[in-house]
């Protein structure tokens, strides 16, 4: 296996980068190629078919049959002519990835031949079978049928010559089994109850729109090192390995120049990402070796969830071109920064504010302070859920540890911000709300010009934080579905202002006058609010103790912290939303229990087989090595010459011999943990078991194993080290 370790690391230091086939032509020409967008549906539609899909994507209605027909000759005409052999309906199962079952353009002409055919009914409807993804026991193995049915706000694209329609996913009885039905159940409730508060300040609006812009963290590995490291393969992230000498102390990789390799394969991927209109913008080093971001521009929050899933599999797809693997496990190594993917959210009127912005004037002002403020309501309501809806196996090794913010929900706000919280607090009058713009700043150096500082400052270790005219989800994990996160804290919202809305309403009913009526309330929140708030350190242990003393939720086992989607505050405001029923939810966490047990008993079976088959016969044969040695040291020298030596590697023998018992006991103790585990009826119940009680021993057996690594012989050590996985040449 040495052997193999030393031939994989050699061919991965010899790669050079891959030659990208750039278009001739500027991106803005072939932006969007691949995408059934406005242009294109005006180039092969009808245009009073043209007309009828454009007004119900845009206003939110259903399509007739007649248009539906229509809309799919011209849809398979522009797919054909782009060289798609196939159509497939594209969704989102409760699996954190997409699911596509391809079917052929033809049917039977009668004449024995076939011909190519694409019907609305196709394009509307089809029925994947329900029983064979996550369902939480909504569908059981002999009740398959489910449907998918066509979202019309999120445009069809081709990916390897196959027409992708996004669509829903739902069960036969109409429950969701998908991301993306609750999502944009979210979606609307927000625009309606937003719309509503918005319509205060200007009675023109017609809808609010939730944007999402994400950013995208990921490393790459050689893929020859990848397929020599069997955790890598089977779970995504090393389950043994040393840090190295050299990680990320010198903080010499962020930002710095992007090796050769990997500028070669982020550029191939932005062509693609273009190619399917996903607008990739920015691209950088990230803290850790290895680790890299993309970013794109915002867009509608919907289609922004749809791009981002697109471009893991577009990621995956490309890397392999370039020879490597792309990671997007939170934490696939150990000592160093995690991955997240900070949702960067804010909400937007049809007729241009956005709402989370500072405006020109006292009442643009107050309109901004009213949103903040309910967002603020809503965070601290539902905290729990919010951690909820981020946590997952994978992610639960991230957060808190080397960046990423804690396992504890809070609002960073900035200096300005919370002086204006802090003034109408104590306030009793109806003031003006003033924000100051943009200071300028002076570096002394007459070639610089002035600089722009922000009115408020960035915080790293919050994990909701205002970032000037948005928030800043941080908590999200890298390898997640954005919808998850974006279903909690749209529908949480939503569900404020609708509140907040009812409160003010009854006020000007009461004779009070608009601007003191919303005020008020706006006082009202702020002051319920304060124990979500906080602008300090979110990685001290006086934060985590002050957190508990405010009440915010600090569980940190991820099977518990699920538990936040079945309290009766988290079922009824799903209920008013019209987000989740109570039956969905209860599915969603069985889900999630399962998801989590599973991916914690899949990589306790890997660590086991890595240290019985792996680490234990290779030690031994170091072990037995030094035995030898030692023997033949004493035979040829006396007592005090070889006393020194002896001593020493008896030592060591003793310290392998130590390390070696402690893996082979916890192994088996693990497997007995999981035996035991497994027994157990609940879900719940049963990952928490295997929280308890399977993970310790997981962390008990990399403990030992990594001390293992340091003193067995570098030549016969079988699996690639941090110091050969981390750093790409």
């Amino acid at each position: 296996m040495s052997q193999l370790r030393f031939k994989v690391v050699e061919e991965a230091y010899d790669r050079k980068a891959v030659p990208v086939d750039i278009p001739n032509e500027r991106p803005e020409q072939y932006y969007g190629k691949y995408v059934f967008n406005r242009a294109k549906m005006y180039q092969y539609l009808p245009k009073k078919t043209y007309d009828a899909l454009v007004y119900a994507i845009d206003n939110k209605e259903p399509l007739s049959r007649e248009v539906a027909d229509s809309v799919a000759a011209g849809m398979k005409q522009w797919a054909i002519d782009n060289g798609a052999r196939h159509y497939t309906h594209w969704f989102h199962p409760l699996t954190d990835g997409t699911a596509e079952k391809h079917d052929a353009f033809i049917e039977h002409d009668g004449k024995g031949g076939v011909v190519e055919e694409f019907t609305g009914k196709l394009l509307v409807q089809q029925e994947p079978d329900a029983s064979s993804f996550p369902n939480g026991g909504i569908r059981n193995t002999f009740e398959a049928r489910g449907y998918s049915a066509w979202d019309i706000s999120s445009p069809a694209f081709i990916l390897d010559k196959t027409l992708c329609i996004p669509t829903i996913f739902i069960s036969y009885t109409g429950e969701s089994l998908d991301y993306k039905t609750p999502l944009l159940r979210a979606l609307n409730a927000v625009d309606k109850a937003a719309t509503g508060v918005a319509r205060y300040f200007d009675p023109s609006v017609k809808h609010v729109q939730s944007f999402l812009g994400w950013e995208q963290e990921y490393f790459l590995v050689d893929e020859a090192l990848f397929s020599a490291r069997p955790d890598l393969v089977m779970t995504g992230r090393t389950l043994m390995g040393h840090e190295s000498a050299k990680n990320q102390q010198l903080e010499d990789h962020y930002f710095g120049a992007i090796p050769s390799r990997v500028e070669a394969f982020m550029l191939d991927l932005e062509i693609e990402c273009h190619r399917l209109g996903i607008p990739a913008r920015t691209r950088h080093n990230e803290v850790a070796p290895n680790q890299f971001e993309l970013a794109p521009i915002f867009e509608e929050t919907n289609l922004a969830n749809d791009h981002n899933l697109l471009l893991m599999s577009l990621m995956s797809e490309v890397a392999r071109r370039h020879n490597f693997r792309v990671l997007l496990h939170e934490k696939p190594f150990a000592g160093i920064n995690g991955s997240g993917k900070h949702n960067n959210w804010s909400l937007g009127t049809d007729t241009g504010v956005l709402l989370f912005a500072p405006g020109k004037t006292p009442q643009g002002n107050l309109q901004f302070i009213t949103f903040v403020a309910n967002v603020m309501a809503a965070v601290h309501k539902h905290n729990g859920l919010l951690k909820a809806s981020i946590a997952s196996a994978t992610n639960a090794h991230r957060l808190g540890a080397n960046e990423a913010p804690p396992a504890i929900i809070s609002v960073f706000a900035g200096s300005q911000l919370a002086d204006i919280f802090a003034r109408l607090e104590s306030s009793t009058q109806d003031e003006l709300i003033a924000f100051s713009d943009k200071q300028g700043v002076s570096v002394g150096a007459s070639q610089i010009p002035e600089i722009l500082i922000d009115n408020t400052d960035r915080n790293r270790t919050s994990p909701f934080a205002f970032t000037g005219n948005r928030f800043e989800f941080r908590a999200v994990g890298s390898s997640a579905n954005c919808a998850s996160a974006m279903i909690a804290l749209n529908a949480a919202v939503a569900d404020q202002l609708t509140i907040f809305k009812e409160n003010v309403d009854k006020r000007i009913n009461d004779g009070e006058p608009l601007n003191h009526a919303i005020l008020e309330e706006v006082r009202k929140l702020i002051i319920e609010s304060k124990p979500i708030h906080f602008d300090g350190n979110g990685y001290s242990d006086e934060w985590k103790e002050e957190a508990e003393r405010r009440g915010l939720d600090c569980e940190t086992s991820v099977p518990k912290i699920f538990d936040a989607y079945l309290r009766n505050e988290s079922i009824e405001m799903f209920a008013r939303t019209g987000v989740f029923s109570e039956v969905e939810l209860h599915a969603r966490n069985e889900v999630k229990w399962e998801m989590y047990t599973k991916k914690v008993q899949i990589e306790a079976r890997v660590l086991g087989d890595l240290a019985i088959n792996h680490v234990i016969p290779v030690a031994t044969r170091y072990q037995s090595f030094l035995v030898d040695n030692l023997v033949k040291i004493k035979s040829l020298f006396d007592a005090d010459k070889s006393n020194l030596i002896v001593a020493q590697d008896l030592s060591t023998i003793e310290k392998i011999s130590k390390h070696m018992l402690v893996i082979k006991d916890t192994v088996e103790a693990m497997v007995d943990a999981r035996r035991q585990a497994n027994r157990i009826k609940s879900e719940r119940e049963k990952a928490i078991a295997y929280h308890d009680n399977v993970v310790p021993c997981m962390e008990t057996i990399r403990y030992h194993i990594d001390k293992l690594e340091l003193m067995v012989d570098n030549e016969i050590w079988p699996l690639p080290k941090y110091r050969e996985l981390l750093f790409i040449r």
